[in-house]
């Protein structure tokens, strides 16, 4: 089955054909870098990395390019509040964006653009747009005649007529048509500003990403994607914007996440329920946090609760066992081992993965992408139950392990830790204990072991400890 992905612009699946095969050019809307990311900016982070490793899984070679908006009115309020100015927020925030990146097992993208970098670019832009007749000045103030366009609408599947009362700036008396949208916006005294042939100001927000696009990616991109309320107005006036300039189609592939509930209501500073990650990753795990947003089909909306998150952790902790005892299973037994791979075990592993490709090809369906992990799980410990084990057939199954977790990363091998010398004690008076079938005191060893956050287990191989 060839990948199939889901185009907002036709409302259907279709295949995915690269303009050029093997190279995949995407472009996904990044964060505006004036506070700290928030569990709805967490979803498309995550899902559309997922996206950019499976198209090179599957043999692509991607130009992944997400944005920064360093410069607009929030960051200079901000800097405002912050005694500080505008280049200086937006480098603080940069920073804690890539540490939550980090913190999130997201990769870095190929280039993160930032808008105060592509200024003689994006004034180039707007310069051309007005000489096409598509832009006009009043005031110092450059807007878009989306009436000029006429396919504007064409991705929220609106008409322009009907788009008036849904524009969330005000109605300017400047603009020609209410509809218009800004490019350009004359500084105001004490605000940071750029030259330009309309005079000293700064870009509207649509504009910096139809000009960054063009810029690393061309004309026309493979995939264009970030969440659903980029539908409307943004990524339809950057079509506006590219397609008048270009004639040419922006994407040719448009993808939007869906939205994140927090307890069944819609995440909002007015609610005061929004969630920031780097408070979210100190009480999760990664592999949780990711398990969380990918067992919902990215299309669909996702609720945020405690339960939900404690129900990742117990699924994403029983992934983790079932590797680290078959690492473990591996490291015991002797590398000559027993012959090659079972056939029978074999074409477990082949189905397994069969289906983890078949589920991927169908618009990126992690969820049950993620049901073909546990059923990698459920064979692991079928195999590590046998008494004799085939060191082929363990080294096969963290094979599988490894190409199922490369894209959707469940787990994450743990750094070895030293214990410190008491707890070294313990464990080596446990051993002798239970050696001399002192099970009482065994049992309070590992009681008191357990209290310092550090988990014993039996096992058929000999004793192995993890970290709460």
């Amino acid at each position: 089955m060839s990948l199939q992905i889901y185009n907002t612009m036709i409302r259907a699946k279709e295949e995915f054909v690269a303009k050029q095969p093997g190279k995949v050019n995407m472009y996904v809307c990044g964060p505006t870098v004036y506070d700290y990311i928030h569990i709805g900016n967490a979803r498309p982070m995550i899902f559309f990395d997922v996206v950019r490793s499976y198209l090179e899984q599957i043999g692509n070679e991607v130009n992944y390019v997400v944005n920064f908006t360093d410069v607009d009115d929030k960051l200079i309020r901000k800097a405002e509040q912050m005694n500080s100015t505008v280049p200086v927020v937006a480098d603080t925030f940069i920073k804690a964006y890539y540490e939550d990146l980090d913190g999130l097992g997201i990769h870095k993208a190929t280039i993160n653009p930032r808008v105060t970098e592509n200024m003689d670019n994006i004034i180039s832009f707007i310069k051309e747009l007005e000489d096409e007749g598509f832009a006009y000045e009043k005031g110092g103030d450059v807007f878009y005649r989306t009436g000029k366009f006429a396919g504007y609408g064409k991705l929220s599947h609106q008409k322009l007529e009907e788009l008036q009362f849904g524009i969330r700036i005000g109605v300017d008396e400047r603009k020609e048509s209410p509809e218009d949208f800004v490019l350009w916006k004359a500084a105001k005294p004490g605000e940071i500003y750029w030259a330009s042939p309309w005079g000293d100001g700064r870009p509207g927000w649509h504009i910096e990403c139809s000009a960054m696009a063009r810029r690393y990616l061309g004309d026309t991109l493979d995939i264009h994607g970030g969440g659903q309320d980029l539908q409307f107005p943004h990524h339809e006036c950057e079509i506006a914007q590219s397609e008048a300039l270009t004639g040419k189609p922006l994407a040719n592939y448009w993808m939007h996440n869906g939205y994140i509930k927090i307890n069944n209501e819609k995440m909002s500073k007015s609610l005061g329920n929004g969630i920031l990650v780097k408070d979210l990753r100190a009480q999760y795990k990664k592999e949780a946090i990711r398990y969380f947003m990918l067992s919902t089909h990215y299309r669909n909306p996702l609720n945020f609760n405690s339960e939900t998150m404690d129900q990742a952790m117990k699924s994403v902790e029983r992934i983790a066992n079932a590797v680290t005892n078959m690492k473990h299973r591996l490291d015991t037994v002797a590398p000559d081992g027993n012959g090659p791979v079972r056939e029978s075990v074999q074409q477990k592993l082949d189905a397994i993965l069969a289906s983890y490709y078949e589920k991927m090809n169908d618009d990126f369906n992690t969820p049950d992408a993620i049901t073909s992990v546990f059923e990698w799980v459920s064979e692991a410990n079928l195999l590590l139950q046998e008494p004799v084990a085939n060191p082929a057939e363990l080294q096969a199954m963290l094979a599988a392990f490894d190409e199922l977790n490369a894209v959707l990363r469940l787990y994450f091998e743990e750094k070895a830790e030293l214990l410190d010398e008491e707890v070294e004690q313990l464990i080596a008076e446990r051993a002798e204990a239970r050696k001399n079938k002192n099970w009482g005191r065994a049992d309070e060893i590992r009681d008191e072991l357990a209290a310092k956050g550090i988990l014993l287990e039996d096992t058929a191989q000999g004793m192995r400890w993890r970290r709460k």
